[in-house]
């Protein structure tokens, strides 16, 4: 048996998150060890309106019962900056199509020239929107799910910082000035044989905060290999780790691989936490034993990334790359290019 395997998710409440002393430094403390050993949990008291959840997901079921024309005045293919929808089969993770459609929105910022370097910042930019005479509330609402997510993921990094031996603000502070973050709200239809709805992958980001909805079909990869079916609890949701999060801790926090699988229609909508584009992928501040726990761990020493698309046609293993980005826009970028090749032929040119 490999090192750390697990053999099922945790369900953990967020109640001591709300006060302090030792519920709040032992809450922590159990986070972070969760989060080394699998790098994914529930939660559930949460402090998330139940209302607001089920009013989003009664927007995606109206979105994606849309004729295609009408979901299409937001395509994302008409995007240089990689937001609105995409029908099935357009986005890719590791060179094979997803098998969803779904909407991508951005923290917004003010939008650079086409051909600005670091080619990264090209990402800034607005979303696109559909009118309210074709999705009523579409804007208003995606913006507050945005900013509720991203108050909870907050409150997440400050617990993950704790339990890191930092102080609470350290993980927060380090994001810089201008986070770029991102919403997916996603519709898989039932999964073809052989195929996935989305194929097994690591987040680019620091944090995900995902809603999986009623039905089940996400599932996550242990170190043995096998694949854990992420349980259906109501009124949860799904945190786990992003490659930026691992790098910065050494690998001590690890991003797990996960794919969705599923029999039946399934709406999600995830959160991805996301610092300024500039943030450097550079070492936390960290007590020795964290990296020596990393040393200890076959698993933990070698962590890889996702492979680039130039890895990937070389025979590097999917999430075996030794690559390192200098920054998170460096990381961003490589996800773009090789999950939208199109796309980003059609805008920058080909790569």
């Amino acid at each position: 048996m490999a090192d750390t395997a697990f053999a099922e998710i945790p369900v953990i409440g967020l109640g001591p998150l709300d006060g302090d002393g030792h519920p709040y430094d032992r809450l922590a403390e159990e986070l972070c060890g969760i989060c080394h050993r699998i790098g994914f949990f529930l939660v559930v008291d949460h402090g998330i309106d139940a209302g607001l959840t089920e009013a989003v997901f009664d927007m995606m079921h109206r979105f994606f019962a849309l004729p295609d024309e009408d979901k299409a005045r937001i395509d994302k293919r008409a995007s240089r900056h990689f937001r609105g929808w995409e029908p099935v089969g357009t986005e890719f993770t590791n060179n094979r199509p997803d098998i969803r459609e779904q909407i991508d929105i951005w923290s917004e910022w003010p939008a650079l020239a086409p051909d600005v370097h670091p080619p990264y910042l090209r990402l800034l930019g607005p979303n696109q929107w559909l009118p309210d005479e074709v999705l009523a509330n579409h804007r208003a609402l995606s913006l507050r799910w945005f900013d509720a997510l991203a108050r909870l993921a907050d409150r997440l990094l400050a617990a993950l910082s704790v339990g890191l031996g930092l102080d609470g603000g350290h993980l927060r502070r380090f994001f810089g000035q201008q986070p770029m973050s991102l919403a997916k709200f996603i519709h898989y239809p039932p999964t073809p044989a052989g195929g996935a709805g989305v194929n097994a992958h690591h987040d680019a980001g620091f944090l995900t905060v995902l809603a999986p909805g009623p039905t089940p079909g996400l599932q996550v990869q242990n170190p043995d290999g096998d694949w854990i079916d992420v349980p259906v609890v109501p009124d949860s949701f799904v945190i786990n780790l992003g490659e930026m999060l691992q790098g910065v801790t050494g690998n001590y926090l690890v991003a797990t691989p996960h794919r969705v699988v599923t029999g039946a229609e399934r709406y999600s909508t995830g959160y991805f936490h996301g610092p300024s584009l500039d943030t450097p992928l550079a070492p936390l501040p960290l007590d020795r034993r964290f990296a020596e726990a990393v040393a200890a761990s076959p698993r933990h020493a070698t962590a890889g990334f996702m492979a680039l698309r130039s890895e990937t046609e070389s025979g590097v293993g999917d999430m075996q790359s030794t690559h390192r980005p200098a920054t998170y826009g460096e990381q961003l970028w490589n996800y773009f290019t090789r999950s939208y090749p199109e796309n980003t032929a059609r805008h920058y040119g080909p790569r």
